[in-house]
């Protein structure tokens, strides 16, 4: 299933719903107590399966997607979303190339770290430029992993039972301020930072681990393209390695690192400007599409 968050056009109520192409089943009508994707996360597979019996019975109530507004499928995360950094030999390469000493080094271990979003921006939302503090703004297409239960002491082998999904973040970053504070977490966490969605795919809509073409655009022109098979570090280990020392809650969101083709890997490098439109996109997934301001 593909799952949303969106509001009416005549309110700002956020529902969380099925996306069916273009038509979308609000599920509050069928589990009133599911007030936001978290809630619907930590209800497991049962409401899972009874939405599915809903959908297939056909008795479910449809709204045209054109009356409604998309917003992130998890505006308000539960907490920091995890993140991996230089996380594709490709865009490791290019990244020590922008800067050595920031980026440059052997990796035999995953690089973390953690993305403040005080509320994830929505698709067709609006990135703010932030000039007044950077002038090097960066986007990043990446696959996101939603833990669907509590895991801890998760071996790689069952890591993919704990998974509830999958969606696009774009881990827009402020190079100049990532570099200057040796390390990521201030220049990877202004506001609007974290544009995400379309939606959610539910974990049995994709084959594991994920082998999905991976691509960003910027005003239309092609500057990503990869596969999410080509992770240094893959799923099942990123999730068995932090949940052996951490519990990863039901609702954390993991963002699996960026491939090549990012503003900074170019020479000269082609940063975001005001006007420009992003669109990140992940095969089976969807368009995260966003306009910087």
């Amino acid at each position: 299933m593909k799952l949303i968050t969106f509001t009416n056009k005549d309110d700002d109520k956020k529902q969380v719903a099925v996306l069916d192409g273009t038509k979308v089943f609000p599920i509050n009508r069928l589990l009133p107590q599911i007030s936001d994707m978290n809630a619907l996360i930590e209800a497991g597979d049962d409401a899972l399966c009874r939405i599915r019996a809903a959908l297939s019975s056909g008795h479910g109530e449809y709204l045209p997607l054109d009356t409604v507004t998309v917003c992130a499928p998890i505006p308000r995360p539960k907490q920091d979303i995890i993140c991996l950094g230089i996380n594709y030999m490709a865009h490791a390469e290019e990244a020590a190339r922008f800067e050595n000493e920031a980026f440059g080094g052997e990796r035999p271990a995953p690089i973390y770290f953690s993305k403040r979003t005080n509320e994830a921006t929505a698709p067709d939302g609006v990135i703010l430029s932030h000039s007044d503090i950077t002038d090097s703004l960066d986007y990043e297409a990446e696959l996101a992993v939603i833990i669907g239960r509590d895991a801890k002491n998760v071996s790689p082998q069952d890591a993919e039972d704990y998974i509830f999904g999958y969606t696009i973040i774009n881990d827009v970053s402020a190079r100049n301020i990532q570099t200057r504070h040796k390390q990521w977490y201030f220049g990877k966490s202004l506001d609007t930072f974290t544009p995400m969605g379309p939606c959610i795919v539910t974990a049995d809509e994709i084959a594991f681990p994920p082998d999905l073409a991976i691509e960003s655009r910027i005003n239309g022109e092609l500057r990503q393209s990869s596969r999410t098979s080509f992770l240094i570090f893959g799923i099942a280990h990123v999730i068995s390695e932090l949940s052996a020392g951490m519990t990863l809650e039901a609702g954390t969101i993991i963002s699996m690192g960026t491939p090549s083709g990012v503003g900074m890997g170019f020479d000269p490098p082609r940063f975001l400007k005001p006007g420009d439109t992003v669109e990140c996109s992940i095969e089976g997934i969807g368009v995260l599409k966003n306009t910087v301001m």
